[in-house]
């Protein structure tokens, strides 16, 4: 029998560890000694990407039929609209937005420019492989678009990565995050973060083919002759694209590849200015090795860690479970639809 879902500690892995490395990446290498590990934008877009994935799931179960990156598009217009941003209409009316991240105070609160996402979320057109929409190539991208590779009951998760990319963004965006969410997947099968990288252009993506499958040559080659080199991390994740922290996010990962070398990993990546591969890293450590190998020290001051493992574990139980039934399944909780409706 194939498993339609990801094992619960590759869920809670990626989604905390993309937290906690986005937290980690913000502080610039200072980590303060007390206090809240604050999230960014890219953190929040990140639980919305999964709430999307959590919905989307209900309304296949429910009506037999559902398209993931426009129900995720929805979930980024929710977390525009809760936050007040300027010229972004609600898609479903006038309606508040419903569901518990409506609740979450956090989630309200601006955190840093996502500017692509704004544009393209202001525009109102959502984008797609073949129109993206928008030029932007930059970095959030892909760290939004990294848990699309817990999803495997649609299409192939490097397509849906590539897809959730080009609801707002474009150009090299594209392959950065088919390949991210690919990796992520690939781990879940029980791959090292190396494996997973060198097998990651053989995947097939379905609708997406361009995975520029040598994209990630550069990074291994550089953690096999010079790991966790500061010189070498700065050339590797050189701007704020999502290329670049793909590429920076995967030289860490190789470059710290244990159980017990996540803090040092993600202090390496923030401290040589790299945040947008912290964040890959976090994903890329948390998923292949559990939640439980992510510092307890950090976890208990990370502002989004219930939030991000409450999202993960509700994942995991819709895709096996269904709480809210389905058309011949009684359900389980009345309380899930408005958890995730709307």
């Amino acid at each position: 029998m194939i498993r339609t879902e990801p094992p619960l500690a590759t869920a809670r892995g990626c989604v905390l560890g993309l937290m906690l490395g986005d937290a980690i990446g913000a502080t610039g290498g200072t980590l303060p000694a007390s206090g809240l590990l604050r999230a960014t934008s890219a953190g929040q877009l990140a639980c919305f990407t999964v709430d999307g994935l959590i919905r989307a799931h209900i309304r296949g179960m429910h009506k037999g039929l559902t398209h993931p990156p426009g129900m995720i598009w929805h979930a980024y217009n929710r977390w525009a609209v809760l936050q007040g941003i300027a010229g972004v209409k609600p898609t479903y009316g006038s309606d508040p937005p419903a569901g518990w991240l409506a609740e979450v105070p956090v989630l309200r609160e601006r955190r840093g420019s996502a500017p692509a996402t704004v544009a393209a979320l202001q525009k109102g057109v959502v984008g797609t492989l073949e129109r993206p929409g928008g030029p932007s190539i930059g970095a959030h991208g892909l760290t939004r678009a990294l848990p699309a590779g817990l999803c495997t009951w649609w299409e192939s998760p490097g397509s849906l990565g590539a897809s959730l990319a080009a609801l707002t963004h474009g150009g090299s965006a594209l392959p950065a995050a088919a390949l991210g969410a690919t990796m992520i997947h690939l781990i879940g099968l029980g791959n090292t973060v190396a494996g997973a990288a060198m097998r990651a252009h053989s995947v097939p993506h379905g609708s997406w083919s361009d995975t520029a499958g040598d994209l990630l040559a550069p990074a291994l080659a550089a953690a096999d002759a010079r790991p966790a080199d500061p010189v070498q991390l700065t050339r590797l994740a050189a701007g704020a694209t999502g290329q670049a922290a793909l590429l920076g996010g995967v030289y860490v990962a190789v470059s710290f590849p244990e159980r017990e070398q996540v803090r040092e990993a993600l202090l390496f990546a923030s401290s040589a200015g790299a945040k947008h591969s912290a964040t890959v890293a976090g994903a890329l450590l948390g998923a292949a090795h559990g939640a439980d190998a992510l510092p307890v020290d950090w976890l208990s001051r990370l502002e989004l860690a219930w939030v991000a493992d409450t999202l993960a574990r509700d994942y995991v139980t819709q895709v096996e479970h269904s709480p809210s039934g389905a058309e011949y399944v009684e359900a389980t909780d009345p309380y899930w639809m408005s958890r995730y409706g709307g």
